[in-house]
């Protein structure tokens, strides 16, 4: 089967203050360098809006508002750079400013969407680099035919992610939510949250992709003494890897499901992954398994996940991701519920975009613009697409 998932290659591998912005409107930051001077290259930047609270927390770097922490650094130096969140439909200003921009700077968290249609109309455009990890909002295939580099801060927010994953499982496993929800209701019926609440120990758990997020997991989950530990990935895991985390590799998709308790999903969105957790591959879960996915909604089919949680085939679902960002208000998986009325742990997509994570993928990002300023090779971990073509398996087996 050619399904791809998070590349456990990729684990081989790898073994300033702001100045005070003008605002143009209420969701972008105008530039204010010399329009003249030609010297300079425009940089566009789509992140999601921080409001009062980055006001208050400057390190929200990922914000509209704190910018990544690099307008000064970038003024200094005669670039031109804009940072919006208005990312949505042809007179947003993502897609109007995109139009002569050199480097576009997109995150997971609130992605601006750049389709092969959008790169036909930035006839500029040479740069991409996604502040965090996971490029799937650009089509990358359309980047490799116009020899757009794309490249990301590999490594930035792997142990942010790994650490929402457990918690993820837990919370599912031990019927936290509802037991939370009791509380805040004022009730006390211990007996309707402890009948759907389970130990974690003794059941096998299994990770979708074993690279650099998945590992961590498997090493993470290790301490709480589950049955057995798998994972799926068509890429294995070197033997001294597989062995110290005492994870087992099942090659078929479905044999694999069918052993779970826990199923986490830790890939890249490409493909061979889009859809990929749909109804059919349901129907071989072990029935009243848990899924907790923090790599990309769209891996997932949600009406299906939903309607497996409502007749029982699943009796949790968690994660921060979500096949459109931010989701619609009637999104399925905002409501859903299993038999009991609980088994969703279902958040904003944040996992990835801790302070701590935010210091690394900024401090990331600037350090690409550097490096492409300079004409200084890139970290090799960090290149998704180099020029014309991919320089990672994590997206697929090319």
């Amino acid at each position: 089967m050619s399904v791809l998932t998070a590349s456990a290659s990729a684990f081989k591998r790898n073994f300033a203050s702001s100045a005070k912005p003008r605002m143009l409107n209420g969701r972008t930051l105008a530039p204010t360098i010399n329009h003249n001077n030609s010297a300079g290259m425009k940089i566009l930047a789509v992140l999601y809006k921080g409001g009062d609270a980055a006001k208050q927390e400057p390190r929200l770097l990922g914000t509209v508002e704190n910018q990544l922490g690099i307008r000064e650094w970038l003024e200094s130096q005669g670039h031109e750079y804009i940072v919006t969140d208005d990312k949505e439909g042809p007179n947003s200003v993502f897609q109007r400013e995109l139009k002569d921009a050199e480097v576009l700077i997109t995150t997971p968290f609130h992605p601006g969407y750049l389709t092969r249609d959008l790169i036909a109309k930035a006839p500029n455009l040479k740069l991409c680099v996604t502040a965090g990890v996971g490029s799937d909002h650009i089509d990358l295939n359309a980047a490799v035919e116009r020899k757009i580099q794309v490249l990301e801060v590999t490594g930035s927010n792997v142990t942010s992610v790994a650490e929402h994953v457990v918690m993820s499982i837990l919370l599912l496993v031990r019927n936290f939510v509802p037991a939370h929800e009791m509380i805040e209701r004022g009730d006390w019926q211990v007996s309707e949250v402890a009948r759907n609440a389970y130990d974690l120990e003794g059941k096998v758990i299994g990770t979708l992709g074993a690279g650099r997020i998945g590992y961590r997991v498997l090493e993470r989950l290790q301490p709480f003494n589950p049955k057995e530990l798998l994972y799926y990935d068509y890429n294995p895991l070197p033997e001294e890897a597989a062995k110290k985390v005492g994870a087992r590799r099942v090659e078929d998709l479905k044999e694999f499901v069918s052993q779970l308790d826990v199923l986490t999903v830790n890939a890249p969105l490409h493909e061979g992954t889009r859809n990929l957790i749909n109804a059919d591959l349901l129907k071989h879960f072990k029935k009243g398994a848990w899924l907790v996915n923090t790599a990309r909604g769209a891996i997932c089919n949600a009406e299906d996940v939903a309607a497996a949680l409502k007749s029982g085939q699943l009796n949790g679902y968690a994660g921060d991701v979500w096949n459109v960002q931010p989701a619609p208000k009637e999104h399925p998986w905002r409501y859903m519920k299993n038999t009991l009325g609980g088994g969703n742990g279902m958040v904003p997509h944040y996992s990835g975009t801790t302070l701590d994570a935010q210091a690394r993928y900024a401090a990331g990002t600037k350090q690409i613009l550097e490096n492409y300023f300079q004409g200084k090779p890139q970290e090799p971990a960090n290149i998704i697409v180099g020029l014309g073509k991919y320089e990672t398996k994590s997206y697929g087996k090319r």
